[in-house]
């Protein structure tokens, strides 16, 4: 008996709504204040935002090139255990669960829920801020939003359990709002008597001292934040269409028009906001970049906009993670190598167990820390696979050099070399600058040695699955 299988359904359009719907979170609106904290200059802010386009693109070109070769449901899982071994493509996958993807939901729904919280502010609910484990983990600080989060993580996952037509429509109604928002915002605030278009560009820091490249690294951890996900629509490959010419396609279309529209928005809140009054944002913890700049020129109508314009951003990037993260742990469970419900598609062909374990360990981390603590950890974990993937781009080339290549990666071997080059040197420096925040992912990670394992002893043959 052939197991269920998923849908190949999705064309080139709604590929690269995938790509930008897991894109444009809330790095867009919120990041521009702990880079001008790092950094002290705007000009600095910019160059790191362009650094960290410019280094997005090539991973994102090198990734095309594997993905196009072997394009497959689970995305770099699929991967990796062709270019590597299984193994380590179980270590991938159980590093989605465990830190990559679900803290990217619980980054992204955080963030939703401070925005709603400032349209609908709330009385606390716990008087336990104080309440920690290890000085580390603080689960009822700031409750009020962290619940709201949790609630909209568990509407989202019921609404995907309707099949991935669903998801992905509700994503491109998402972005349209979203586009329109961002560029009336953009309109609006470089016209403004308010803005200075060239104190964007000034590369002088407040301390006048310069910037270092530890400072810098630091900086676009940040910035790549703003930029991660674009790797999730491999995740959806068994539901694209002719998906080794369309996966390559959407990624590089989608990723470079993010790039340009990172550097217009960044530009917009440099030239309203200064260092200083960024610096104060970062410091305060719980507002937001975005809100501030808009409210220099639209006063608190302007800041209620973009609050909403926030919550919508964030609500799609939040659908478009939910969305194809899940399925990886469902290509995983069909091998055995997850908890074996997982492996189990719903009536409408969706992966809704999948969906469910997400769901639970997503709203965990809401519990676990704050934004900034969940990005950086993130960011720290997911550059050691992009390293990975784009070896892959060389070991591939000689492993498999006759089969036929949809797409092959411009600039090759100097374009994989730098990106390969650029983790190892953003790893290290991850390291020494934020230590709490690698340690954790990395305890994380490692978690996955036993689990593979345990799976690999326990699980029943895959008939056994296919037969219940």
């Amino acid at each position: 008996m052939n197991a269920p299988q998923l849908n190949r359904s999705l064309g080139i359009r709604m590929v690269i709504v995938v790509v930008i719907g897991n894109i444009i979170g809330s790095g867009v609106y919120k990041k521009v204040a702990p880079m001008a904290a790092e950094l002290g200059s705007p000009g600095w802010v910019l160059i790191c935002w362009m650094l960290g386009g410019i280094i997005t693109l090539f991973g994102a070109l090198s990734n095309a090139e594997v993905a196009g070769l072997l394009a497959d449901t689970g995305g770099e899982y699929a991967y990796y255990k062709k270019i590597y071994n299984k193994f380590f493509a179980f270590i991938f996958g159980w590093s989605l669960f465990a830190v990559i993807q679900t803290a990217a939901i619980s980054s992204l729904a955080y963030v939703f829920a401070e925005s709603f919280n400032t349209i609908f502010p709330s009385e606390p609910l716990l008087s336990m801020a104080d309440f920690n484990i290890a000085n580390i983990f603080y689960p009822f600080a700031d409750f009020n939003v962290k619940l709201t989060a949790i609630i909209l993580i568990i509407l989202l996952t019921i609404v995907n359990t309707r099949g991935i037509k669903t998801g992905t429509w509700v994503s491109s109604a998402i972005l349209m709002l979203v586009f329109a928002g961002i560029f009336l915002i953009l309109g609006a605030g470089l016209s403004t008597g308010h803005s200075n278009i060239s104190q964007a560009f000034n590369l002088k820091t407040t301390n006048d001292t310069p910037v270092t490249l530890s400072a810098v690294f630091t900086a676009m951890l940040a910035a790549f934040w703003g930029y991660q996900g674009w790797a999730a629509v491999g995740y959806v490959g068994g539901e694209i269409k002719d998906a080794k010419r369309n996966i390559p396609k959407g990624i590089a279309i989608g990723v470079s028009i993010i790039i340009a529209l990172y550097m217009l928005v960044n530009a917009t809140y440099l030239s309203l906001l200064s260092i200083p009054a960024l610096e104060q944002i970062y410091k305060e913890g719980n507002q937001i970049a975005a809100i501030e700049a808009v409210r220099t020129f639209w006063g608190q109508n302007g800041a209620l906009f973009i609050s909403v314009l926030i919550l919508v951003t964030t609500l799609g990037c939040t659908n478009a993670t939910i969305l194809s993260s899940s399925r990886t742990y469902f290509a995983m469970a069909r091998e055995q190598l997850f908890f074996q419900k997982v492996a189990r598609l719903n009536n409408a062909k969706a992966p809704a167990n999948s969906l469910l374990y997400q769901c639970v360990w997503a709203c965990l981390l809401i519990l676990s820390g704050t934004f900034d603590q969940l990005t950086d950890m993130i960011i720290f974990a997911v550059f050691i696979y992009y390293g990975a993937t784009t070896l892959g781009v060389f070991i591939l080339r000689k492993k498999m050099p006759d089969t036929p290549r949809p797409y092959k990666v411009w600039g090759y071997p100097f374009v994989p070399a730098i990106v390969i080059l650029f983790c190892a040197a953003l790893f290290i420096n991850t390291i020494f600058a934020r230590p709490r925040e690698a340690a954790i992912g990395v305890v994380l990670m490692l978690t996955g040695v036993p689990m593979y394992f345990w799976f690999k002893n326990n699980n029943k043959p895959k008939e056994a699955v296919e037969q219940e």
